[in-house]
């Protein structure tokens, strides 16, 4: 599913707008803002329940325990009861479902800016090695790989697999060749044949484990030595992998620290997705009541997560992307935030600001009040 919304929704609106500005950084600004607009009912379904829920949450979980201990004898009618209170407030389940049906267009957005044009696009082959006195009684089960869309040129790309009729179970002493093909069975290499210029996307291939074990020629034929577990990874390069946008130095580029240099542009990618998290989860509370775990939560999380994309290998691109969307997520709570509450949970709000405002005014004055132990007694 995830392949098919790529190819047949997400390449088409890129090609349009790459179409329109030839420029691969404006392409990806330019779809993730489309799918943001297309998500926005979904994801401002999520955000008015979150908000709701942020209110009525202390006054449900009250309720539900006098329901649960005035009806403890009475399960019917015990349920009954809090069916109306969900009715009441709604459940806090209800921001889930946008959510998830999101979810699958989200996914292949990301693993469309994580492979072609944008990145170089591998295929890992994961092989058993048996001796060769155990591969005969082996039932052959070709395997297939995922597919990725492979451009080759700014309008031209291939859903492109890679196959091994055999299996990836080989014997010890024998060879397989893995196939690089589309769907319709042509071999990548006779693909390429077709196009100009296409030699610079002849792939790589190279064993990423159990080098003592197999060997892999560069034409993607494999020879197993020893018994034991082995992958082999073909790397298509990316038609945009090392084309620039703004202060970004290759949108396929990957990590932040790289044989021994700072990639800078990586690192204000990163800062940027983290800042622009902050700022979502700050207009995410304004003018709710303070919860002072929910607060230190907001301000912890941004930090972990942005120190995580720090050292996790996502393209350049895709980082782009995540800030572009963080931007458009914190300009849609901003203008969900001035939305008018249901008068319940207005009235909810109005009692815990209140209640809010009288305890810090009690604390303040408690505060001044208060006589430290070396400060002499009054003499009134």
């Amino acid at each position: 599913m995830i392949g098919y919304i790529s190819d047949n929704l997400l390449i088409p609106i890129l090609d349009f707008f790459y179409g329109l500005i030839p420029s691969y950084g404006l392409a990806i600004v330019a779809l993730t803002i489309v799918i943001r607009l297309a998500l926005f009912p979904l994801s401002a379904g999520s955000i008015r329940s979150a908000r709701r829920m942020r209110i009525a949450q202390p006054v449900m979980q009250k309720r539900q325990a006098e329901i649960k201990s005035r009806y403890a004898n009475n399960p019917q009618k015990q349920q009954e009861e809090l069916g109306k209170l969900m009715s009441e407030f709604g459940s806090p389940l209800s921001g889930c479902l946008p959510l998830l049906v999101q979810m699958p267009i989200l996914f292949a957005l990301f693993a469309t800016l994580r492979g072609s044009p944008f990145a170089d696009v591998p295929y890992l082959v994961n092989l058993k090695i048996l001796p060769a006195d155990q591969i005969a009684t082996i039932e052959p089960k070709p395997f297939t790989s995922p597919r990725h869309s492979i451009f080759v040129t700014e309008s031209d790309h291939f859903p492109v697999i890679a196959s091994l009729p055999s299996g990836t179970k080989i014997g010890a002493g024998e060879s397989a060749q893995i196939n690089l093909q589309t769907l319709s069975g042509e071999g990548f290499e006779k693909l390429l044949s077709r196009f100009d210029d296409a030699a610079k996307f002849k792939p790589q291939w190279k064993v990423t484990k159990g080098e003592n074990l197999v060997q892999v020629s560069s034409e993607g034929t494999v020879k197993a030595l020893a018994p034991g577990d082995a992958t082999v990874e073909g790397r298509i390069p990316g038609l945009a992998a090392k084309s620039g946008f703004l202060f970004i130095k290759a949108l396929g580029q990957v990590g932040f620290y790289v044989d021994g240099a700072i990639n800078w542009d990586i690192a204000i990618l990163v800062g940027g997705f983290g800042l622009t998290l902050l700022i979502s989860q700050a207009l995410a509370g304004k003018g709710m009541p303070v919860n002072p775990q929910q607060s230190t939560a907001n301000k912890i999380t941004p930090i972990m997560i942005t120190g995580m994309f720090l050292f996790f290998p996502l393209p350049a691109g895709v980082l782009l992307y995540m800030v572009i969307a963080n931007i458009f997520q914190a300009l849609q709570t901003f203008l969900l935030s001035k939305e008018a509450l249901p008068d319940n949970l207005q009235k909810i709000l109005d009692s815990q600001l209140s209640q809010q405002s009288t305890s810090a005014t009690t604390i303040s004055v408690d505060s001044s009040t208060e006589r430290l132990p070396f400060e002499p007694k009054s003499g009134k």
